[in-house]
């Protein structure tokens, strides 16, 4: 495995993200401090959604972004076919991804290289299903992608080279670090973090502790910037459900009652914690 410094430049690439949630806006926002960027939106609500979420990150920006920086469009025929790499970031769910890459592998250049921003799911299969597994590769950003500093990136055995130095350079060109991680379930960072997030669950459930005091142990003693709990919240008691069946891991039967009642974290006002 590799890992490659951060750089400040132009964009390596002329980029497209398809999707249009957190991932998918934060990373149209990172983008556009170096350069254009399109952003493909299944429908004119979710557009209308995704141009105030990329709005709502570029003004926590310091320099000013010309508001032409991000495009939405919501057909796959505007302009797909002339961005030289594309990621997908839609939710979770791997048929919906096949279904996707097999929309979007027909309007690409040949010598496009496609991505995934999939935290949980096999890369090797979704380079299969892309039908150009030598140009894919899993480009997985995290959560807010405006801060966290690290790309994961995922290649599927029959990655050319040429794929392989475009993902790093375009990840450096994203003022990211790009670490090489094996296409294991999770990759590294999920694979070690959750079994660690969910124990966290358990512990306060066993012993009756509130998750503010678990929370508090764990940044102030270990020096986390968020407690497990808080940071389940964050990302989402859903998703956290979903990694961790993916990765094969117990999934605590308090996490999985508070994602049937709907109270799914930080988005839904409600988890471990109540938000106004």
């Amino acid at each position: 495995m590799s890992a490659g410094p951060a750089g400040t430049g132009a964009l390596a690439e002329r980029l497209g993200i398809v999707g249009s949630g957190t991932i998918a806006c934060g990373l149209a926002a990172c983008a556009a401090r170096h350069g254009s960027v399109t952003l493909w939106a299944r429908s004119d609500a979710s557009a209308a959604r995704a141009e105030r979420s990329v709005a709502k990150v570029c003004a926590k920006f310091e320099e000013q972004l010309p508001p032409d920086r991000v495009r939405i469009a919501t057909d796959l025929d505007d302009g797909l076919g002339d961005m030289t790499f594309v990621v997908e970031a839609i939710a979770e769910h791997l048929d919906a991804k096949r279904s996707l890459f097999g929309r979007i592998a027909e309007r690409l250049d040949p010598t496009a290289v496609l991505g995934t921003t999939t935290s949980s799911l096999p890369v090797a299969a979704l380079a299969e299903a892309s039908g150009r597994p030598e140009r894919f590769v899993g480009f997985h950003v995290f959560n807010p992608v405006a801060r966290m500093e690290l790309i994961e990136l995922a290649f599927p055995a029959q990655a050319a080279p040429e794929t392989r130095e475009r993902a790093r350079a375009l990840a450096a060109s994203l003022d990211k670090r790009a670490v090489e991680v094996p296409d294991c379930a999770g990759f590294v960072v999920n694979r070690l973090l959750f079994p660690f997030l969910f124990d966290a669950v358990r512990f306060a459930e066993d012993h009756g502790m509130q998750p503010a005091d678990v929370d508090a142990c764990m940044t102030l003693g270990a020096g986390h910037p968020m407690g497990p709990l808080a940071l389940l919240d964050y990302v989402g008691l859903d998703v956290a459900q979903a990694i961790g069946e993916s990765l094969g891991v117990e999934v605590p039967a308090r996490l999985r009652a508070l994602v049937a009642e709907g109270a799914v974290g930080k988005k839904a006002g409600r988890g471990f914690y109540t938000y106004d």
